[in-house]
């Protein structure tokens, strides 16, 4: 994962929007409806395909064209962005390739109907040729590029001064390029969802969920698709205007196609400390089941995952960020394979130099680590890079 993006991402987030109060969008991209970023950099991988052993290092040029246009209609009330980028990297040591392009594309509608109701869609589209998370016990050397896509949407509506509602639904393709990737791996995962919350307070809503989740694989799903139902109920507590928290408990269903069911605990909590302009921390608990990269030997993987993000502006120029997630995992042997531990760290820092509304330079380390009982699994990967960016 380049956590350099943890910057931008968590600016995404923190960004007060320009046009409407439901549809954020990047600082450097809300002065103008059309605007376009240039990325250009150098970076060096201790293990480009993320082997066991063997592990390939090479130093990567990157160069990021971007250009995305936002812009509100019907006096404020819809919002709609439109964005596409490129991603050139030159690999100088790679086996086969050595210049690959990745693409992504995304397309959001968000439009108000009132003050207490509000629909979004976004659409997003992605080609990645240098995954940045790769695969565990995939072998060595291995193609991991895959294309991503997904159609996410929300309706929140409220019924009553303190009675809000929200439907959602989500579906996500998955398609691997290699064609042994591509039989283990493409798969449609579809969620749904409907939400109630009652404000108790002014600051604290009480929250009940229901979700349902469908997984869908394009070969052998009689051995690999699961649906799941999610039962849960917690709360959205501000504890101040600076300090958020949001929690939820509930019980997930599981039913799984050639293996056997199972009833597991879901636990998701998160909250956001502003304590400075400009700077912010994050952080949060889940506990849920992911799909493993070896459909063969497991049907899915139970996981404590705990994670960190903090931005700090040390001075007016300068910003430091840094992100940590950590996933304690066990997964799930199918019969008569043994279950398998698994220990996963992501860590990363950057450090980024604003001189002007238009230029951010930026340098950055990132550091992966996979403790596995299979040694088949494990992973060592660092990369550190300097990048310089330009928008308008």
């Amino acid at each position: 994962m380049n956590y350099f993006r943890v910057y931008l991402g968590c600016g995404l987030l923190a960004a007060l929007p320009a046009r409407a109060v439901y549809a954020p969008i990047p600082e450097q991209e809300q002065p103008n409806d059309l605007a376009f970023n240039f990325t250009l950099g150098v970076s060096h991988d201790s293990n480009i395909f993320g082997g066991a052993t063997g592990a390939l290092a090479s130093t990567v040029w990157h160069f990021s064209p971007k250009v995305a246009y936002n812009h509100s209609l019907a006096g404020a009330t819809t919002f709609v962005s439109l964005s596409y980028q490129l991603a050139l990297d030159r690999f100088d040591n790679r086996p086969g390739e050595k210049n690959l392009d990745s693409h992504t594309a995304s397309a959001r509608l968000a439009h108000q109907f009132s003050p207490t109701s509000t629909i979004d869609i976004v659409e997003m589209y992605q080609s990645a040729r240098n995954p940045e998370s790769l695969l565990n016990g995939i072998p060595l050397n291995a193609d991991q590029s895959f294309q991503r896509n997904e159609l996410d949407g929300n309706f929140t509506a409220s019924i009553g001064p303190k009675i809000g509602t929200t439907l959602k639904a989500r579906t996500v393709y998955f398609d691997y390029r290699n064609s042994v990737l591509a039989r283990s791996l493409n798969r449609f995962e579809n969620l749904y969802g409907l939400s109630g919350d009652y404000a108790v307070l002014p600051e604290t809503k009480v929250v009940a969920e229901y979700r349902h989740q469908d997984v869908f694989y394009d070969k052998l799903g009689e051995t690999k698709n699961k649906r799941s139902d999610f039962v849960m109920g917690g709360a959205d507590y501000a504890v101040a205007k600076e300090f958020t928290t949001s929690g939820r408990l509930g019980v997930e269903f599981r039913h799984r196609s050639g293996a056997g069911s199972t009833t597991a605990p879901y636990a998701e909590f998160s909250g956001k400390y502003d304590y400075a302009d400009g700077s912010f921390l994050t952080g949060g608990y889940t506990y849920t089941i992911d799909e493993p990269s070896d459909t063969a030997r497991f049907t899915d993987s139970k996981v404590n995952r705990f994670f960190v993000n903090a931005q700090h502006t040390l001075m007016p120029l300068l910003v430091a960020s840094a992100s940590l997630t950590y996933d304690s995992a066990i997964l799930q042997g199918r019969r008569p394979l043994l279950n398998v531990a698994e220990d996963t760290t992501r860590a990363g820092v950057a450090l980024s130099y604003l001189p002007t509304k238009h230029w951010t330079l930026s340098a950055s380390y990132d550091n992966d680590h996979v403790n596995s009982d299979d040694a088949s699994r494990r992973l060592d990967r660092q990369r550190f890079g300097f990048n310089a960016g330009y928008a308008f």
